[in-house]
């Protein structure tokens, strides 16, 4: 079984390597210090940290785990209970007042990406409570990390019901493991510490919501900062522990001011008018729910108690503003990521103005604190008091209302076409959405209502596009069925190794009966198969040609599109965009897990020219052949956008073979009183559902690939 939680320590050829020292860090104020005051305040909710590779995340993030103050256990304990209030509902407890105590680094834990459940919140170790008839349990990451930090690197792809329950816990506290009857808690209090990089897609605004603090990091602008980030570096990998012992007072102060700022955080008043002041920020700035409010409070708390401060002022509000409220404010899931300073300022300064004109207000602002033992300015080195605003702007959930700023408008670009269509003929044209389209996200799954006809403007909600053929669940996600470790219930099997989900005790009586066993062996456990969603890689191939230039038709079918960009952003999909027009396809948008970046390729997609519909499909083959390579568990659902027109290139009949055994749907974007039906002899080549553009809204029912 695993022991108690031990401090991260890294290893080089089987040697412990001295961590890179917190304080040598150059640059990156504002992570520093959100890092600081989480140490200081954990109820704070931890940190995400968005950046691009190579900017030290991991780095300073490990390096936190050195400042922390020892922590004293309950010598034995798992779950590393505090000796002076042990966990009354520990699992390996209970734990009697004179329990033999030991103290140890504060634990630094880190979550792989592929970490499983079982893995993260421990499990039931089945085999021996039937073999022993006892409820053996294991502890998992949450309990290793309890007391210390927990650190996921890319949090962002993190399977979601992983990250629910790692925020829950941190939310709550306590972990709660419940299987098979058995239910089991343990306290789980810790550090969360998340770090992402943007290139490879957005995590889901409501779970960076559920994160105290995000900050958004780069590399260094200057060459002489960039200059000194490699010569300390250099000198760390040359001789590690003669580096850190440089920095090792620094190290001893910001430790001991960490120290002296948790004892001095209970006694940290809110005063009234700052709290008032929290208030108004929020409602300015526009954001969702009460817990920007609630983490605002708390990380001025805590800037307060890190200055030394016995109150909490105007200053410390707005620090707390900048690193807390950026990836909260309203906003559609799939506009671009990106800080509203400017709308912040003004929330600020708004918020002021309101202050100063409120009668009501005490003129005092509740009683001004005198400066710390430090001095008003007391900061460690390198960090400013006044951090600056951290980018990560995240999206408001997905059918909120308020206007859209990704919606399409017009075509950009070059147009014309098969039929002497003008150039820019409707460049910059948005026509109203007819009355249903706005709402039609708003309504309830399963409505009766009649598929709404597809007209430029907002996105709407699409149909369900899914897989019919059964996959092995590689990707957890809401299209198309799948095996999977939960949902419905499909059958048993034996356990490939250890038992790696619930056992199926039905099919485990039968092998044991079998057997003609008096009881049931470990041999004669079963499994359960379930079968749930995966996601998939939905492959868009847009036909941008003239002829869909001609009669404002792009418009609604970019329109079509970005709303099934919204669909697929919603079902954990990853996405990719093929346009063809002139004489060859382009892949405006290789395959990726950002749906934000497929808006802007979409919004600023050119138009015009012959149809070249073969070289289109030829690369939606090309390139599901490379994805196959890359992620052979991933199945793709091939998505084409056209009228079926070809006047450019080979019959893409003839294509239709390099494609077989893809789930595809085609679009059919044809219109007029004169049709060819060119879209359906091409779907009939693809062995592909046919869909036309205007039945594109969502109905009761699904439709299924072939």
């Amino acid at each position: 079984m695993p022991t108690a939680a031990r401090a991260w320590t890294p290893v080089q050829k089987g040697k412990p390597v001295t961590p890179y020292p917190f304080s040598a860090v150059v640059g990156l104020a504002d992570l520093r210090l959100a890092l600081l005051l989480t140490a200081v305040s954990p109820h704070v909710g931890g940190v995400l940290v968005r950046g691009e590779k190579g900017t030290a995340k991991s780095t300073v993030v490990r390096a936190l785990a050195g400042l922390l103050p020892a922590v004293p256990v309950v010598r034995g304990c798992r779950f590393a209970c505090d000796p002076s209030a042990p966990d009354p509902l520990c699992p390996d407890g209970p734990h009697p007042p004179d329990s033999p105590a030991l103290s140890r680094p504060a634990a630094l834990v880190e979550l792989p990406v592929g970490a499983t459940e079982d893995r993260v919140v421990g499990t039931l170790d089945i085999q021996r409570a039937l073999a022993d008839g006892v409820k053996a349990y294991e502890p998992g990451l949450l309990a290793a990390a309890h007391r210390g930090v927990l650190y996921v690197d890319e949090v962002n792809l993190l399977p979601d019901h992983l990250v629910d329950l790692l925020l829950d816990a941190a939310a709550m506290g306590r972990a709660h493991v419940e299987r098979d009857g058995v239910s089991v808690k343990h306290a789980a209090r810790f550090l969360l510490v998340g770090t992402m990089n943007p290139e490879e897609g957005e995590p889901r605004p409501q779970l960076v919501d559920r994160f105290g603090l995000v900050v958004t990091v780069g590399a260094p602008r200057e060459p002489r900062e960039r200059a000194e980030v490699v010569r300390r570096r250099l000198a760390y990998e040359a001789d590690p522990a003669g580096f850190a012992a440089r920095f090792a007072d620094a190290e001893r102060e910001l430790a001991a001011r960490i120290v002296a700022a948790q004892a001095a955080l209970p006694r940290v008043q809110l005063p009234d008018r700052e709290l008032d002041r929290i208030a108004r920020v929020c409602l300015a700035y526009g954001v969702d729910g009460m817990r920007a409010d609630i983490v605002v409070a708390r990380c001025a708390v805590a800037l307060a108690a890190w200055h030394g401060r016995e109150a909490v002022t105007s200053d410390d509000v707005r620090d707390a503003a900048r690193l807390a409220l950026p990836h909260r404010r309203r906003r559609d899931p799939l506009d671009p990521p990106g800080t509203d300073e400017e709308r912040l300022e003004e929330a600020l300064a708004r918020a002021e103005a309101e202050l100063e004109d409120d009668p009501d207000d005490d003129p005092d602002g509740g009683g001004a604190p005198p400066p710390g033992p430090d001095g008003p300015d007391s900061r460690p080195p390198d960090i400013p008091e006044k951090s600056g605003g951290p980018e990560g702007q995240e999206p408001r959930p997905a059918g909120a209302p308020s206007g859209h700023a990704g919606a399409p408008r017009g075509d950009a670009g070059e147009q014309g076409g098969d039929a002497g269509t003008p150039r820019n003929a409707d460049a910059g044209a948005q026509p109203d959405p007819p009355p249903d389209a706005a709402d039609a996200g708003q309504r309830p799954a399963g409505a009766e209502q009649a598929a709404p006809a597809v007209a430029a403007g907002n996105p709407y909600r699409t149909r369900t596009l899914s897989i019919a053929r059964r996959g092995e669940g590689g990707h957890a996600g809401r299209r198309s069925p799948a095996l999977a470790r939960r949902g419905r219930v499909v059958g048993s099997r034996v356990p490939r190794g250890k038992l790696a989900g619930a056992p199926h005790l039905p099919a485990t009586l039968r092998a044991a009966l079998h057997r003609g066993a008096r009881g049931v062996d470990p041999r004669d456990l079963r499994e359960s198969v379930h079968v749930g969603r995966e996601a998939n890689l939905v492959l868009f191939v847009v036909d941008a040609s003239g002829s869909m230039a001609a009669r404002k038709r792009m418009s609604i079918v970019k329109t079509a599109v970005l709303s099934l960009l919204r669909d697929a952003y919603q079902r954990r999909d990853r996405v990719g965009m093929i346009t063809f027009r002139g004489h060859g396809a382009e892949q405006v948008l290789p395959p990726t897990s950002s749906h934000e970046v497929g808006v802007l390729r979409l919004a600023s997609l050119r138009t015009g020219g012959r149809t070249p519909l073969a070289a289109g499909l030829r690369t939606a083959a090309a390139t599901i052949a490379t994805e196959r390579r890359r992620d052979p568990r991933r199945r793709p659902l091939l998505v084409v956008v056209t009228d079926g027109r070809a006047t450019s290139g080979p019959d893409p009949v003839t294509v239709a073979p390099a494609l077989a055994g893809v789930a595809a749907v085609v679009v059919d974007c044809e219109s007029g009183p004169i049709r060819l039906g060119l879209a359906r002899r091409l779907a009939t080549a693809l062995d592909a559902d046919l869909m036309p553009l205007d039945h594109l809204g969502a109905a009761p029912t699904t439709r299924k690939a072939a």
